[in-house]
């Protein structure tokens, strides 16, 4: 049940920030919360990697100084956090490729870049809870029941941060 909510979840997404026409299931991955080592880490540096390009649009596009702060934050947090994932991968004895742009991520920056000011903000805040819930979802999921000890482990410390990430989102301006 947990797996097809989230899955149904990244559907969701990808579909609300996918262009017309084209083929949404075709860009999924096969397993939405991976519990297989190297899936997850290329998950994980997706989602942080949207998280670092979306931020620095934020800072350079949305009104609010509140908002630009949180998308500094967002920019430290998940530069730490995709070098942790890193680390232990390489702990483990794997080798992981640098974190790229998933197609539903690429989408949702893509979705970002014509627009400024308060419509800006608005779309990156709605981005931001979304892939928030989904990457606690990836986190807690790999955390339980990853195959890889080093990296259940930091997908575990990720949990509390990116759930700060979701309270500190509620207090924001428009959210």
């Amino acid at each position: 049940m947990k797996r097809w909510l989230i899955c149904a979840g990244l559907l969701t997404l990808a579909a609300g920030c996918t262009p017309m026409g084209t083929d949404t299931a075709a860009q999924m991955p096969a397993d939405a919360t991976p519990t297989a080592a190297l899936p997850y880490v290329a998950m994980a540096g997706s989602s942080d990697l949207y998280e670092i390009e979306s931020s620095r649009l934020a800072i350079q596009r949305a009104p609010s100084p509140a908002v630009k702060q949180f998308a500094q934050m967002m920019i430290d947090h998940h530069t730490m956090t995709t070098q942790q994932v890193t680390q232990a991968a390489q702990a483990a004895g794997l080798t992981p490729p640098p974190p790229t742009l998933l197609p539903p991520h690429r989408a949702m920056v893509d979705k970002l870049q014509p627009l400024n000011d308060a419509a800006f903000e608005r779309m990156y805040l709605q981005q931001q809870r979304v892939a928030h819930r989904m990457a606690l979802a990836l986190h807690q999921n790999y955390a339980t029941d990853g195959d890889t000890p080093q990296l259940r482990q930091v997908a575990g410390t990720a949990v509390p941060i990116v759930q700060r990430h979701i309270d500190q989102l509620r207090s924001l301006p428009g959210s």
